[in-house]
């Protein structure tokens, strides 16, 4: 199934969602990520905001999202709940929590994402620390 049969078909079961506006993307591991999402456990993610560019679009309240999975095939669809900027090295446990990867602990969510995020800034020929902001996204599965 298409990304966009994939969205008809939850409008179709979501006659409350006049909307055509949504965003598809995959995560970095996109099949294990996807498969968090889908079964309840992956309720958060992270991006670094000063490696998007000019003309990318920012998660926003209340938009959906259709989750990908390594082939490009829909999964899920998520609404975004919260958006903040927070400094990588104030990220909170809980928002790790909720990231729903490996055992779930800040100590965890830091290791992995401080070698993410090393290898995009290096990538984008710039140079990580843990001030840099990170968008911190919570969102709920609602297909």
């Amino acid at each position: 199934m298409t990304v966009e049969e994939f969205w008809q078909q939850f409008k179709t079961t979501h006659p409350a969602v006049t909307t055509n506006d949504y965003d598809a993307y995959a995560f970095v591991e996109a099949d294990t990520l996807a498969h968090l999402v889908k079964i309840g456990r992956k309720t958060a993610t992270t991006s670094a905001l000063d490696l998007y560019d000019e003309n990318d679009a920012r998660p926003q309240v209340g938009e959906y999202s259709i989750i990908l999975d390594s082939q490009g095939q829909p999964v899920c669809v998520t609404q975004t709940k919260v958006v903040e900027t927070v400094p990588f090295d104030q990220v909170s446990a809980e928002h790790a929590y909720h990231e729903g990867e490996g055992d779930r602990t800040l100590a965890y969510w830091r290791d992995v994402h401080r070698r993410v995020f090393s290898s995009f800034y290096q990538q984008c020929h710039r140079e990580f620390n843990e001030q840099i902001p990170c968008l911190c996204e919570v969102f709920e599965r609602v297909d």
